[in-house]
């Protein structure tokens, strides 16, 4: 770790931290709190819905507007401009691309194209996360910007090895940030999943643990690939996917960081009082 103990933390005058956990712990919510104190913030996602993947998710639009004869003359002829909106607190056109398998008549994908639009995400996002460190200089060097947060995707812990030494990915973070886990609990992993089952949304999964779900839900269901109802498996998925990243998690945390709990992380006000919590985890 690049601060060993509480006091290299505090003495510290360009702090740097990663964030990671299940999405909806906080880590975006920290760091615009960070970021409104002067922090730079460096969202994983952003990075990987602008810089890595914009231009597909661009085009995935206009593969849907070229269904509109009206829409398909005027792109035909450069007429109108189709992008992204995409921001930090909106990535929306992210998870839209990555899509849901299943029925077309219910917006589902092909199962292989689904898994081929999984495996975009999985590289655009070692990509992204490998960036952080020229984000680092770059805050620095243009903006003067010392302190430094990233906002890591909930899926980070899929594209890493926790328990690998020499994990490329993990060493190359841990070498320029202090890599910190926003720790769950069982209510907030209960929130999480009626959150979702009321609004369920794209997200990435490792591509074993994924193609065994969708093996075992058409087998409980028992329908075929092109009737498997989008959001039905999604929701059915998702808990399960919690279930399998909390070791994961744990295991980053335990090996390459340390961990903070999410009901400590809510009572944090300002950077003044993030920068104890940090604290509070290093050893003395």
């Amino acid at each position: 770790m690049i601060y060993s103990n509480r006091h290299e933390w505090l003495a510290a005058k360009d702090k740097r931290v990663l964030l990671f956990g299940m999405s909806g712990l906080g880590k975006t919510w920290a760091a615009d709190l960070l970021r409104d104190a002067g922090w730079f913030h460096y969202s994983v996602d952003y990075r990987i819905g602008t810089r890595y993947m914009g231009e597909r998710i661009a085009d995935n639009f206009k593969r849907e507007a070229m269904k509109n004869p009206f829409l398909a003359e005027l792109l035909r002829t450069d007429s109108v401009y189709i992008a992204s909106n995409i921001t930090f607190d909106n990535l929306a056109p992210l998870s839209t691309y990555l899509g849901k398998p299943g029925d077309p008549t219910k917006g589902g994908l092909p199962f292989e194209d689904y898994m081929y639009r999984q495996s975009e995400h999985r590289e655009a996002e070692k990509f992204a996360l490998l960036d952080t460190a020229h984000f680092i200089h770059r805050a620095q060097d243009i903006y003067g910007i010392e302190n430094f947060i990233c906002d890591s995707g909930g899926s980070i812990c899929e594209v890493v090895e926790p328990d690998d030494p020499n994990d490329p990915i993990l060493q190359a973070l841990s070498q320029n940030l202090l890599l910190v886990w926003i720790e769950g609990s069982d209510a907030h992993t209960a929130e999480l999943v009626e959150r979702f089952d009321r609004a369920p949304k794209p997200m990435y999964y490792l591509p074993a643990f994924l193609a065994s779900k969708w093996a075992e839900y058409r087998a409980l269901k028992g329908v075929a690939e092109d009737k498997v109802d989008p959001d039905d498996f999604v929701r059915w998925t998702y808990a399960q996917a919690l279930a399998h990243r909390q070791p994961r998690y744990a295991a980053m945390a335990r090996n390459w960081g340390v961990k903070i709990r999410a009901q400590d992380l809510y009572r944090v006000r300002d950077a003044k009082g993030f920068t104890a919590l940090i604290a509070d985890a290093l050893p003395e």
